[in-house]
C-alpha cells in the first residue's frame, strides 16, 4: 500500500529554543492561534524583564473564537457565530482604554505616535471581531520598528504596547524584555547562540524590545558575531510570530541603513512608528510634571530660567529630550537642597517646595 511521501521542509527552519518555549503550563502549543490567552505566568526575575503594574482584577482579554480544530463533545454543539458585535464594548471590556489613558497621562505630546497606536488597536479589535463572526482572518504580523532620538518615549510606549497586545489576546503573558547588543552577542565562537536563545526564551509570550538594534550589524568586521544573532532572530520572528512580538528601536537614519543592509528584517517588520523630538513647550511641561510628582513648584523667575535652560541645552552635545530634562530636574533638586541647607534661620514649607531661578542658572549649561 503506498505511503505518503515526506513532508516538504518549512521555508524557514524552526529554531529549537527548548520545550518550554513551545508549550504553556496547560500543555497547549504556545503558538496556537485563535485560542484565548491563559492566565499569565509570573515573569522571570531578571533585570531586563519589565512587567505591567498589577491592578485589581478587571475584565481582561476579549473572548476569542474557538479554533477550527478545537475539541467538542457529541452533547455540546458548536456555538453559532454572532451576527453583530459592538466594537466599543469589546474595546472597553478588553481594558485597553485604561492603558491608552495611562499612556496619554505618562507622555507629553507625541500625538503622531499616539494616533498610530490607536490605529493599531482598532485594527486588532476588528481582527478579533472578524474572528468571532467566523470570517477569514490571517494572523497579523505585529513586529515593529520605533525610530527616533533618545528620550522620546520609545521604551515607555513598548511597555504599554505589551499590555495592549496581551489584553487583546495576541500574546500570552504581556511582559517586556528590553535588551541591547551586549545581551544577544557573545565574545567568542559558540557564545552568541546560547545568549540569544536564552533571551528569546524569556521573551516568548511577550514583547522583545531591542534598543539600538543597528549595533547587531557590523559589516566592517567580517568576524563579528552579530550576524549569528541576526539569523536566529529572523528565524524566530518568522516561525514564532504568533507567540512573540519584536520591536526594533533606534535613531531613524541608522535604522533605515540597518534595514537596507538586512532585508530580512524589513520584510518581517510591518509597523514603523516615528517618534518626533519634543518641542520647547513640551519639554517645559515635562519639567513641571516631573517636579510636581515630587511636590516641587517653580517660582515665576525659575520658570523663565527653565525656558532659557531648555533653549540652550537643546543645542549642546548629548541632548536626549525628556531624559535630559529628567536629569536636569534631579540636579536642580540637589542645588535647591544645598541652598536651603546653607541658608540661615528656619526653613518653612513654602521654601521646601519652591525651586528658584538660582537653582537652575547654576547649571554649567549657562557657562558652556
Amino acid at each position: 500500500m503506498p505511503t505518503a511521501g515526506p513532508k516538504a521542509p518549512p521555508e524557514y527552519p524552526i529554531l529549537d529554543l527548548g520545550e518550554d518555549v513551545f508549550a504553556d503550563d496547560d500543555g497547549f502549543p504556545a503558538g496556537a492561534s485563535g485560542r484565548a490567552a491563559p492566565e499569565p505566568r509570573p515573569a522571570p526575575r531578571a533585570a531586563i524583564v519589565r512587567d505591567l503594574p498589577q491592578d485589581p482584577p478587571r475584565p481582561v482579554a476579549v473572548p476569542l473564537a474557538e479554533p477550527a480544530l478545537s475539541r467538542t463533545t457529541d452533547t455540546a454543539p458548536p456555538v453559532p457565530a454572532p451576527t453583530a458585535l459592538d466594537l466599543k464594548a469589546l474595546y472597553r471590556d478588553s481594558d485597553v482604554d485604561r492603558i491608552l489613558a495611562e499612556l496619554d497621562a505618562e507622555l507629553v505630546g507625541l500625538e503622531p505616535v499616539k494616533r498610530r497606536i490607536r490605529e493599531l488597536v482598532a485594527f486588532l479589535l476588528v481582527a478579533r471581531a472578524r474572528e468571532q463572526m467566523g470570517l477569514a482572518v490571517q494572523p497579523p504580523t505585529l513586529h515593529m520598528c520605533f525610530s527616533g532620538n533618545p528620550g522620546t518615549g520609545k521604551t515607555t510606549v513598548a511597555l504599554r504596547m505589551a499590555g495592549i497586545l496581551h489584553r487583546l489576546g495576541f500574546i500570552r503573558r504581556g511582559h517586556l524584555v528590553s535588551v541591547t547588543r551586549d545581551d544577544l552577542v557573545g565574545q567568542y565562537i559558540g557564545h552568541t547562540a546560547p545568549k540569544t536563545r536564552e533571551v528569546l526564551k524569556r521573551a516568548m509570550g511577550g514583547v522583545l524590545f531591542i534598543d539600538e538594534a543597528y549595533y547587531l550589524y557590523r559589516p566592517e568586521n567580517e568576524k563579528d558575531y552579530g550576524q549569528e544573532a541576526i539569523e536566529i532572530l529572523l528565524q524566530v520572528m518568522e516561525n514564532q510570530r504568533d507567540d512573540l512580538v519584536v520591536i526594533l528601536a533606534g535613531y531613524g537614519s541608522r535604522m533605515d541603513t540597518f534595514f537596507a543592509a538586512n532585508p530580512g528584517f524589513r520584510s518581517r517588520v510591518a509597523h514603523h512608528i516615528d517618534f518626533p523630538d519634543y518641542s520647547d513647550d513640551e519639554l517645559f511641561d515635562i519639567a513641571h510634571r516631573l517636579a510636581g510628582t515630587e511636590g516641587y513648584r517653580f517660582s515665576p523667575e525659575a520658570d523663565e530660567a527653565l525656558r532659557a535652560y531648555i533653549v540652550r541645552r537643546k543645542t549642546q552635545p548629548n541632548f536626549a529630550n525628556g531624559r535630559s530634562i529628567r536629569n536636569a530636574i534631579d540636579r536642580v533638586r540637589l542645588r535647591q537642597a544645598m541652598r536651603l541647607f546653607e541658608s540661615p534661620g528656619l526653613v518653612d514649607r513654602e521654601q521646601l517646595q519652591t525651586i528658584e531661578a538660582s537653582d537652575i542658572r547654576a547649571s554649567r549649561v549657562f557657562t558652556m
